[in-house]
């Protein structure tokens, strides 16, 4: 399996941001196939117009997988969501049946039951129960899902399950995105090396309150329900709820791990293993995210926000208002170094009960000293925040919170993309 390609379509290193260090232990494999126990396949079905592959199907053949998931926190699921939610075993998924192109969302008691006939023929074609099969949808909301196009290319990919379909899948899951979002890796462990693999997408309506994203992980090391549980809560905590593209919460936001033991490798508990795992867990998902960012619609430069000082809620107020500020945004994409949106995005998510002295630094070069102005170099200052990634800093009266959010800057793409998405 290849590496993520980068917008312009050359092959770059999976870890090429600055903020994600990829752990000493964790190697990037390219043309890798699919962990041990695990097959995939992704096939054009006719949701998509465009005819481009838009259905896919992943299956786990080891009997004793285990698994967990995480879901938005949006108010109006999508009907796979609710699904997964109320039948399917989440600690024991073997398989799951994914389109792009329809959401299946807001679509009432019709899309329950389209889900529900996907699951249904998903779970024949992979041999396994039905509460064993996951669904996931992507795309435009309020449309009536093709249940006839959708039990047609699931036969189709059940034909072509292969543990080389990983790129297939990703492609298939794709919306908006320039590029898909995958990567393959090698985990040494106590026990002996594993595998670690995971197939994504997302590029807008994206909030760090989970993003519009599916997001697929496989691996052959064997992990407790409890273990799995944990570690994919944590990292998803850390990757996909710190992100922003435009401040949208999804319908349809879908994180699943699925551990297939097929390495014989097993993960204890509080063990060295569990936090090696989790490192590499944690990298994986953690660049994922990155990724989405910079392929936010339209985007060009990847912003970090980090606020330190004042409580945990402070923080997080802060660190969201930056990130998903139109002004800071726009400042962003125009390379522009202007501190006066930063405080002023700032501010409005801050107490006013008094003046708030409040530092600032972008790019390490400091620019605002209890809210005022700071002498700095400005050429050398207009030079960094050319980069393709820019970070800005913030520092609270206070000590002792601190908090990060990625985000993607606001072009002029995003807004035509987004005004012409159905039409």
């Amino acid at each position: 399996m290849s590496t993520a390609a980068s917008p312009q379509g050359a092959r770059a290193p999976f870890f090429r941001s600055r903020w994600v260090p990829a752990p000493d232990h964790v190697f990037e494999q390219v043309d890798a196939p699919l962990p041990a126990g695990f097959r995939a396949a992704g096939v054009a079905c006719a949701i998509k117009p465009s005819g481009d592959l838009d259905l896919g199907l992943l299956v786990c053949d080891a009997p004793e997988v285990t698994s967990a998931a995480r879901f938005t926190r949006s108010g109006t699921l999508a009907a796979p969501v609710l699904l997964c939610q109320e039948r399917c075993r989440l600690d024991g998924l073997r398989a799951v049946a994914v389109n792009a192109g329809n959401a299946n969302a807001a679509t009432g008691r019709p899309g329950l039951d389209a889900a529900a006939h996907m699951q249904g023929a998903a779970a024949v074609i992979a041999g396994v129960p039905e509460d064993r099969v996951a669904v996931a949808s992507t795309g435009v909301i309020g449309v009536p899902l093709p249940g006839e196009k959708v039990i047609a290319g699931l036969r189709a990919a059940g034909e072509r399950l292969a543990p080389q379909g990983a790129d297939d899948l990703a492609e298939a899951i794709k919306t908006t995105d320039a590029y898909p979002k995958r990567a393959a890796l090698r985990v040494e462990l106590s026990g002996g090396p594993v595998q670690l693999s995971a197939q994504a997408k997302g590029a807008g309506m994206i909030s760090p309150a989970f993003a519009t994203l599916l997001c697929f992980v496989q691996t052959d090391a064997g992990l407790e329900p409890a273990t799995a549980d944990l570690l994919l809560g944590v990292c998803v905590k850390r990757s996909f709820d710190r992100i922003s593209v435009d401040g949208q919460l999804s319908t349809n936001d879908t994180v699943i791990l699925q551990c297939s033991g097929r390495s014989g490798v097993k993960v204890a508990p509080e063990s060295e293993d569990e936090v090696r795992f989790g490192e590499a867990l944690d990298a994986l998902l953690r660049q994922l995210a990155l990724l989405i960012v910079a392929d936010g619609e339209g985007a060009s430069r990847i912003g970090r926000v980090v606020v330190y000082g004042g409580e945990p809620g402070s923080v997080e107020a802060c660190a969201r208002a930056v990130a998903n500020s139109p002004l800071v945004k726009t400042a962003l994409h125009g390379a522009d170094p202007n501190w006066g949106r930063i405080v002023q995005a700032a501010g409005r998510a801050l107490p006013d009960t008094s003046p708030l002295a409040l530092d600032v630094s972008i790019e390490g070069v400091s620019v605002c000293r209890r809210t005022q102005a700071a002498e700095f170099d400005r050429a050398a200052l207009a030079q960094a925040v050319r980069r393709p990634e820019v970070e800005y800093v913030i520092q609270l009266p206070g000590e002792g919170a601190e908090t990060e959010v990625f985000f993607s800057d606001l072009s002029h793409e995003y807004v035509t993309i987004n005004a012409e998405y159905t039409t």
